[in-house]
């Protein structure tokens, strides 16, 4: 029974610190975006394969910079005991991104500033300049996170999908980013103190704590609002509840968040509430 537990908990662990988990996640949202906005499917397969694999590449690459923080005992842990699985996965994620890409070269336009951003998200931490003095201009460490995930897995598959953008994209755009934002200001909250010490900037770290307490809530009346708007636009009531979930339970979450720092809180809950949605309405008819 102990191995077991033991063996479960190393798979476990592998699952969420190797990022696998967020990246079939990426892929799911992205699907997601096609079905609930009912966009061409032409390219849909080629695109979630390189979401998958450039979330993967990212990701790693992002933990292989990060140093050990107190605030993710049980990540940090595992990150250093485990170099070699995130160089091996850096390579692996950078291999089949380059693979599915070919077949979106016509996309390039759009690709190129997804690729972009996820670097100049983990660029603060390469250890040389100029990078290492992005840290001072920061600021919206937590809105470009946000914007980054909205981008590839919301705007990228309109974009190569050729439908063009209309109000039912803009609304779903946008309750895409701040359901996301609502999530990423927990993680900020959390790295706080951190990010202090380190120079990183960002609004959480401006804040006093009731600012941050309504920048939150602000964040999930808009998600919600621009996500029930979508009815309006033909998408059945039922769906929107299932999009709907992952701002109540992040909502009821909250303040528990605030305080327990627990890594699989965060990194299988809270990310999990990220791609919640999407995992259940692959299952639903549109």
């Amino acid at each position: 029974m102990l191995f077991l537990k033991s063996l479960l908990r190393r798979l476990s662990d592998g699952f969420l610190f190797t990022s696998l988990f967020l990246s079939f996640g990426a892929g799911l949202m992205a699907h997601q975006t096609f079905q609930l906005l009912q966009l061409p499917a032409n390219e849909e397969r080629n695109l979630q394969y390189f979401i998958f694999f450039a979330t993967l590449c990212s990701y790693n690459f992002h933990w292989w910079l990060t140093p050990f923080s107190a605030s993710e005992l049980n990540r940090s842990k595992w990150s250093i005991s485990n170099r070699w699985v995130h160089e091996v996965l850096i390579l692996v994620g950078a291999i089949g991104s380059a693979w599915w890409a070919y077949p979106l070269l016509k996309y390039w336009p759009a690709i190129l500033p997804s690729i972009l951003l996820t670097f100049l998200y983990s660029a603060p931490k390469l250890p040389f300049w100029p990078f290492i003095h992005l840290k001072k201009f920061a600021y919206g460490k937590t809105i470009f996170l946000a914007m980054v995930w909205m981008y590839v897995t919301t705007a990228l598959p309109i974009w190569v999908s050729g439908n063009g953008f209309d109000i039912p994209e803009l609304l779903f755009c946008t309750s895409r980013f701040f359901g996301i934002y609502a999530i990423c200001i927990l993680f900020d909250w959390r790295d706080r103190e951190t990010d202090k010490k380190e120079g990183i900037k960002s609004l959480i770290t401006w804040f006093n704590e009731k600012g941050i307490d309504r920048l939150f809530s602000f964040s999930l009346v808009v998600f919600s609002t621009s996500t029930i708007a979508l009815i309006n636009y033909g998408v059945p009531a039922y769906i929107l509840l299932v999009v709907l979930l992952p701002g109540a339970l992040t909502a009821l979450l909250y303040k528990r968040a605030k305080k327990d720092f627990s890594d699989y809180l965060y990194y299988f809950v809270l990310d999990g509430l990220m791609l919640l949605s999407s995992a259940i309405t692959i299952f639903l008819p549109f």
